[in-house]
């Protein structure tokens, strides 16, 4: 008969040291799953009361102790609030401007971003470390010069100077690309290249499709940028039927700021948009926040 093998017993030390570890591996997950529930709690917490204000009545809105479920639900405050300024208008203005800023961004920081990843050329990490350096000038510091070529080239008035300008790449977009492209393995690149692929032809059949997500985090962060958008159209409209969505909130706040329950219906509204694109988007986005190294 087989003799039973019996375990080997660790010195009381060594148990006692392996306690505390899992007794500080333990703690430590707790207060990591404190800290993000607290952060999770502040973030909802304005979307919540934005979404329970829209549905009170106006009695509701600064009762103490806060109301956070209304007696009645008030549906009628959504389509009520379309009624104090032209939704549909201002919606149609920012689509006019959201859609081809991004478009505009994503080709203009692909393709240099391609450039400086894959193609070799002289003085190219030096260009690619000016690039980078554009991000430390504060966007205040070259207003009024922007504007006075804008308002010298007669565009003042209208849509293209928040259009425009999104076809000359951006510093922080062209980062963010370059540094995913250049985890695409380099095999597949100098396999194409020796079965006469151009460069134009591995930039769209290799490297964009392998960067799905990195591609649609800069569409997302372009979106939201141009969506929410208030000091540009704010400096370059100056006609009431050009206005975009966040002109329109000003104006019906200025114009109505005793109306809370519509003003968060239509606060609510506009803001839907962006909060069902991320999580349409939401998996490929943090697969491309992730896998976006550092690697030079």
């Amino acid at each position: 008969m087989a003799e039973l093998v019996q375990a080997p017993v660790l010195p009381a030390s060594r148990r006692r040291t392996n306690i505390a570890s899992r007794a500080v591996s333990i703690g430590g997950r707790a207060l990591a799953l404190l800290v993000l529930l607290v952060g999770a709690v502040g973030f909802v917490f304005p979307l919540a009361w934005m979404i329970s204000t829209s549905l009170k009545d106006l009695s509701e809105v600064f009762t103490v102790p806060p109301v956070w479920i209304p007696a009645t639900l008030h549906w009628e405050n959504y389509p009520n609030s379309l009624t104090y300024f032209p939704f549909p208008l201002y919606l149609r203005n920012t689509l006019i401007i959201t859609v081809p800023s991004v478009i505009g961004t994503l080709v203009s920081s692909a393709l240099p971003a391609y450039g400086f990843s894959r193609v070799r050329w002289p003085g190219r990490d030096a260009i690619f470390v000016l690039v980078l350096a554009t991000l430390m000038i504060p966007s205040w510091t070259t207003l009024i010069p922007v504007y006075v070529l804008f308002a010298r080239m007669h565009w003042t008035g209208t849509f293209l100077p928040l259009i425009v300008p999104n076809f000359f790449g951006s510093a922080f977009y062209i980062f963010l690309l370059r540094q995913f492209f250049l985890r695409q393995p380099q095999e597949l690149v100098d396999a194409a290249r020796i079965d006469g692929s151009s460069h134009v032809g591995v930039f769209a059949r290799i490297i964009l499709p392998l960067s799905k997500p990195a591609l649609a985090v800069v569409v997302l962060f372009s979106f939201m940028d141009n969506w929410k958008d208030f000091f540009g159209p704010l400096i370059y409209l100056n006609d009431e039927s050009l206005y975009t969505l966040s002109i329109g909130l000003y104006s019906f706040q200025s114009q109505h700021t005793t109306n809370w329950t519509a003003l968060m219906a239509a606060s609510l509204m506009v803001l839907s948009p962006m909060i069902v694109l991320f999580f349409l988007t939401q998996r490929t986005f943090v697969e491309g926040i992730t896998f976006t190294g550092l690697r030079g």
